[in-house]
């Protein structure tokens, strides 16, 4: 059997092959770098865990768990030869939208809420795999996915401000919490040890990163924030995470109710897509560099199962992570060998050593939760989105708008209808034009960009550059009428330059039928060229047989102007 790193012309069905399999083909050199990676690995999975946790108004421990289980489920089942799985700060506004207002400020009750959300996206994503809605995230658009990320880096950064300063706000929402803190700041109330330590640690993580070093920042600004905490004597002055519960991760879905269940399905399925689309446009990427390609419906799978696994043992819902996943590669993973290894590690951190967090400042995880956010914002995709397109700008502003002040859920909602109403508006309103020939150019070109062209003498061609449906038909007609007003030549024919018309509803059929009537009735036949098979079936299907016959269509607007010239 081949290595599941080279890829072939007929390794389609392998690369569609579970983690299982990549473990079958395993190669006995790649083990200590797996080993070295998954070390490597576990540096960041701990303090990223642990603060993604708390970014999700949840237990700090809940993001090791979160962690351990989806990095060895996705070892077994998943499709991608090198991916880490886990709690994300994209998901983590998400999470909390959907299970705070629901906990009523009970930690047991929150973990078990998000347990059972877990469960759910891993339900649905499986449900969607089965259903092979693999291509689902289509509805995420570029101009979606920068407005999210943007609005959301910036969620995510303000929501960290009162841990980073080390203030207990008051109030429910992150908007309540900001004022509250921004009250507080201005009455002196900042704690400036928790915010000398926020600071220390995004300038080790920042720093690092930098200057390129192999060394990872978070690592150096837990261990350093640590080590100050202790020797300093700060836990008293500031907010600690204290020691974790000692032991291995175990079902935390009592007290849910299927009326929960109901409650928390709309948001499952939002967390699902954006989890999913995360996780496949990364997983496809890192495919794509080693000549791959990872099947969507297979991931789907996948995450799914992580998912609900994550979700019956104590954790939360996680998604495919962007920043993890690339120092696993950069440390020389080979397989999923070195998720597993560092989920071993973060267990054996659990068993052996669970008091070291007692120093660990809840500043710094705000400070890791920070780091990320920022790495989420993309300022030069904005700049170059409004440069290339006003509408899909519009569509952007919305999604970044409504995450930041409507809700997260509700914002990605609103962008994709938003985007899909774009969608239906360019299709409503589509470019339209007459060709003409141009000396010393085959073929019949777009008047209105090149108008040196010229009419063909009784002739009159005209290109539509959409399906036609219920929105378009008359635009159609009212094109095509008005062109006929402009001309002060004697048309015989109107030839429809029909390529770009994928498809046609009844309503459009009637208005082009009356189009047709309209047209004879002024001594003006309608022929089509280059329609596509499929619609030109559609058309005989829906019983204009007798009206467009076979001489009413051509192969191509050559062919139409070669044999009605004459008749013109």
């Amino acid at each position: 059997m081949s290595s599941p790193a080279r890829s072939s012309p007929k390794s389609s069905a392998k690369d569609r092959l579970s983690g299982a399999w990549a473990l079958k083909g395993y190669k006995r050199e790649w083990l200590r770098h797996d080993v070295v990676a998954g070390a490597a690995l576990f540096a960041l999975l701990v303090p990223a865990g642990m603060a993604y946790a708390q970014a999700s108004g949840l237990p700090p421990v809940t993001g090791l768990y979160a962690t351990v289980v989806p990095l060895l489920v996705y070892a077994v089942v998943g499709p991608s030869r090198i991916l880490v799985l886990g709690p994300d700060s994209a998901l983590a506004p998400m999470i909390a939208a959907a299970i705070v207002p629901l906990a009523a400020g009970s930690s047991e009750k929150s973990v078990a809420l998000a347990g059972l959300l877990a469960v759910l996206v891993g339900a649905i994503m499986l449900a969607g795999s089965a259903l092979k809605l693999g291509t689902v995230t289509g509805l995420l658009s570029k101009p979606i996915r920068l407005g999210y990320l943007n609005g959301l880096a910036l969620f995510v950064g303000l929501s960290q401000l009162p841990a980073f300063l080390g203030i207990e706000p008051e109030g429910e929402s992150v908007w309540e919490k900001l004022a509250s803190t921004f009250t507080t700041v201005l009455n002196g109330g900042t704690n400036f040890p928790a915010l000398l330590l926020g600071l220390g640690s995004l300038a080790l993580i920042w720093i690092p990163r930098g200057l390129k070093w192999k060394v990872p920042g978070v690592l150096l600004a837990v261990i350093g924030s640590c080590i100050a905490t202790a020797v300093w004597g700060l836990n008293d002055d500031v907010k600690v995470t204290g020691a974790l519960p000692q032991g291995l991760p175990t079902p935390s879905l009592g007290g849910i109710t299927w009326a929960d269940a109901l409650l928390l399905l709309p948001a499952a399925a939002g967390i699902a897509l954006m989890a999913f689309a995360d996780t496949g446009v990364l997983s496809q990427s890192l495919a794509a560099k080693e000549g791959r390609r990872v099947s969507g419906n297979r991931e789907m799978a996948a995450l799914g199962a992580a998912n609900a696994a994550t979700g019956v043992l104590g954790g939360f819902p996680i998604c495919g992570s962007s920043s993890r996943t690339p120092v696993a590669v950069d440390a020389g993973a080979k397989s999923q060998l070195t998720g597993a290894v560092g989920a071993f590690l973060v267990l054996a951190f659990m068993l052996l050593a669970p008091g070291v967090t007692e120093f660990l400042p809840s500043s710094t995880l705000a400070a890791v939760v920070i780091a990320a956010a920022v790495a989420l914002a993309d300022p030069t995709g904005v700049r170059r989105l409004v440069r290339m397109s006003r509408s899909e700008s519009v569509v952007m502003l919305a999604t970044f708008l409504g995450v930041l002040l409507v809700g997260v859920l509700q914002g990605i909602l609103v962008a994709i209808a938003l985007a899909l109403l774009d969608f239906v508006r360019r299709a409503w309103d589509p470019y339209r034009t007459e060709l003409g020939s141009q000396e010393g150019r085959p073929g019949y070109h777009d008047l209105a960009r090149h108008p040196e062209g010229e009419r063909i003498p009784g002739l009159l061609i005209l290109r539509f550059d959409a399906p036609l449906f219920f929105g378009n038909g008359q635009v159609l007609a009212s094109f095509v009428r008005e062109q006929l007003d402009e001309t002060s030549d004697e048309i015989s024919h109107v030839i429809l330059a029909a390529e770009p018309i994928t498809g046609i509803d009844t309503t459009a059929l009637d208005d082009l039928v009356t189009l047709d009537e309209w047209l004879a009735r002024h001594g003006v036949d309608l022929v089509f060229a280059e329609l596509k098979g499929p619609v030109k079936d559609k058309l005989i299907r829906l019983g204009t047989a007798a009206r467009f016959t076979p001489d009413h269509f051509f192969s191509t607007v050559g062919a139409a102007v070669r044999a009605l010239r004459d008749k013109a």
